[in-house]
């Protein structure tokens, strides 16, 4: 268990370098969108589908962040495979990419095994998409970090909260927080349910998520919104879009969100 096997590379992202770089310039070379926020992003929100549904979402904020003085980037997913009681933090070694082998920050993550009781290492939990399609993206915009990968499943999000609350005040940490939106909507369905979605972000509204928001990693979502409104921070809303802008499929649609906390 050394390394964090890709699991998903060749399906949901390219399994060469060569084609991920050429994805991520293509993405680039849209025309220019949201200008970057008022505040130095510490946190992202990122959906977790294959890339040619929402890669430029993602992009759209990762290519905002000054990543200059960042060291270690804390990547959270919800468990779509394993079933889990609370939450796993990888223990291997190195975390494998078509581009680059990074080093897993053992000494962060043991820490935080130490300190949270909601933590445990559960090997099966880490072929998780959720978290893996977020790395090729740290290894282009981040050059020289240290991961950190946490897969969550049946957790409260308020067990969550000091994890990322202590990642945020730590200048050398960022945190990214996988979720896609809702799930086989029509068109119409997915845009009135992610409007929800868009706005308890977009304001930072706790409440607003009980009202009709839906999304796999609601549990992360409103852990980072909960911690970042304690430490007074803001948020922006950075890219939105649907399934449907892919395949034109407006029957059973999957919607992306992209922000940016800070």
């Amino acid at each position: 268990m050394k390394r964090r096997e890709m699991s998903v590379a060749g399906s949901f992202y390219p399994s060469r370098c060569i084609e991920i770089e050429d994805t991520i310039a293509s993405f680039n070379a849209a025309p220019e969108g949201v200008q970057a926020p008022d505040f130095s992003p510490r946190a992202l929100i990122s959906p977790h589908a294959g890339y040619v549904y929402s890669g430029f979402t993602a992009n759209a904020a990762y290519r905002l962040i000054d990543t200059t003085a960042i060291k270690r980037v804390i990547i959270i997913g919800p468990s779509h495979r394993v079933y889990l009681r609370g939450a796993s933090v990888a223990l291997h070694e190195t975390y494998s990419s078509p581009c680059k082998e990074f080093e897993i920050d053992r000494e962060y993550s043991q820490t935080l095994l130490r300190r949270y009781a909601v933590l445990r290492f559960e090997p099966s939990a880490h072929s998780e998409h959720s978290t893996e399609t977020q790395v090729p993206f740290v290894g282009h915009y981040f050059k020289t970090v240290s991961l950190v990968e946490i897969v969550y499943g049946e957790i409260d999000y308020n067990d969550l909260v000091p994890i990322i609350a202590d990642a945020l005040q730590d200048k050398e940490s960022f945190v990214i927080i996988s979720t896609d939106l809702s799930h086989f909507y029509t068109l119409k369905e997915a845009n009135l349910l992610d409007a929800v979605c868009l706005k308890a972000v977009g304001e930072m509204n706790m409440k607003k998520f009980d009202s009709g928001c839906e999304a796999c990693g609601m549990t992360g979502i409103k852990a980072l919104i909960s911690a970042a409104k304690k430490l007074n921070m803001k948020s922006m809303v950075i890219d939105y879009r649907t399934s449907f802008d892919t395949s034109s499929d407006a029957s059973r649609v999957v919607g992306y969100m992209s922000a940016l906390i800070g």
